[in-house]
């Protein structure tokens, strides 16, 4: 007997993912194989460059590791299994597998909305209120903040998840989607779904939208305050500042929004795999890059790192031709 309720008789789930499309096997497994290594080696490569360089050891770049790290969990929980189910064509994921599936999956994606909003009001008080800015975002305070995302991102995918897998499922098993995702597995309910959709509707509101609009009311105020500075080179590099934290609320939010706030008549499976691939692959490849394009304090740091790594380089050659020669080995 699976977690829910006595009259559920469904002990797994097939996830059918891309089978519809055997002859892209070898191309799907390839494509998402490359994104997934390139989102864990850009967000590795963020992390370990902001920890080196104590210039970037500022709340905003504290985020932003946090960030990163949410992003490598994020795609991790759904990328692997789906590689292996392109390949060895075994789709089958047990009833308490998916549920941990999808708690995690939820969990990183909510904490990352609270994240978000946290990346917001960080903005708001350094540009708003320079001189109060480093009382106002303590170390203490950002640790807290990130804790407090952590466990209300948890807390309520825990709420979500148990209010989907609560339901009874009779059969058929069949989930058309490469994950576990709240749509497609809520449809094969044999169970009235009101509930849980009402359920997984306030957290959404609670979350999502509350976060929405904490990033609105703080970029409000930053652009009301960045309109009166007369500088303006001062007004750019305000605005550049904010930018690609913008262009990564814009596309996390309006994914999200989109596959969770609607109601299930709407449900497409070939739409929502399409929007599923944006906010669970696309955006954490592209998030590292978004933050670092048009960022010189990253980019003054990655050129110290390789200067670094030159001038190490060198010594080695200087100092010790016989190792150099075994590195070129």
């Amino acid at each position: 007997m699976a977690i829910g309720k006595n009259n559920t008789t469904v002990t797994k789930f097939i996830l059918l993912g891309f089978s519809d499309h055997p002859q892209m096997k070898v191309f799907l497994f390839v494509l998402f194989l490359g994104i997934y290594v390139l989102t864990l080696a850009w967000n590795l490569s963020l992390i370990a460059l902001i920890r080196m360089d104590s210039h970037l050891h500022t709340p905003m770049y504290f985020f932003l590791t946090h960030l990163s790290f949410l992003d490598i969990c994020y795609v991790s929980s759904t990328v692997p299994r789906m590689l292996s189910d392109i390949i060895t064509g075994q789709q089958t994921i047990s009833f308490v597998g998916c549920a941990t599936q999808y708690f995690v999956f939820c969990g990183m994606g909510l904490t990352e909305c609270f994240l978000l909003a946290a990346m917001a009001y960080d903005r708001y008080a350094a540009i708003c209120s320079p001189l109060l800015y480093t009382a106002l975002m303590s170390y203490t305070l950002c640790l807290k903040i990130v804790v407090g995302a952590y466990v209300g991102g948890f807390l309520s995918s825990f709420i979500v998840t148990y209010g989907v897998y609560h339901n009874d499922f009779c059969g058929p098993n069949l989930i058309n989607h490469f994950f576990c995702d709240l749509p497609p597995v809520l449809v094969l309910s044999c169970s009235g779904t009101f509930t849980s959709q009402v359920v997984n509707f306030s957290v959404s509101v609670v979350v999502g939208v509350m976060s929405v609009l904490l990033v609105l009311i703080s970029y409000t105020n930053i652009v009301a305050a960045v309109l009166k500075v007369s500088d303006v080179k001062g007004r750019s590099k305000a605005f550049s500042t904010c930018a690609s934290h913008l262009t990564s609320v814009t596309l996390f939010y309006g994914s999200g929004l989109f596959m969770y706030m609607r109601p299930s008549s709407s449900y497409s499976p070939n739409q929502d795999k399409l929007v599923s691939i944006i906010y669970t692959l696309v955006i954490p490849m592209f998030n590292p890059i978004i933050y670092s394009f048009r960022n010189k304090e990253i980019k003054n740091a990655l050129r110290k790192t390789v200067e670094r790594g030159h001038m190490l380089f060198h010594r080695i050659h200087l100092f010790d031709p016989e190792l150099m020669i075994t590195i070129k080995l």
